[in-house]
């Protein structure tokens, strides 16, 4: 069983830019580490739905 470091509707935020959105997805790969699907509003206002590392992600 993988062992994720957030969880699903969660909270975080990118920690390169302080935009905040809500983890939708996960996944693990054997060659890298898990990643994380996140709904937020970018800083200029769209909507948008990106995969982020979870080394590149931190709790709110």
């Amino acid at each position: 069983m993988p062992t994720f470091a957030f969880n699903l509707n969660q909270t975080v935020t990118i920690a390169a830019s302080g935009e905040c959105g809500v983890v939708i997805g996960r996944a693990e790969y054997a060659n890298s580490c898990n990643n994380y699907y996140v709904r937020y509003k970018a800083s200029d206002g769209r909507a948008t739905e990106a995969w982020w590392t979870e080394d590149a992600l931190v709790t709110r």
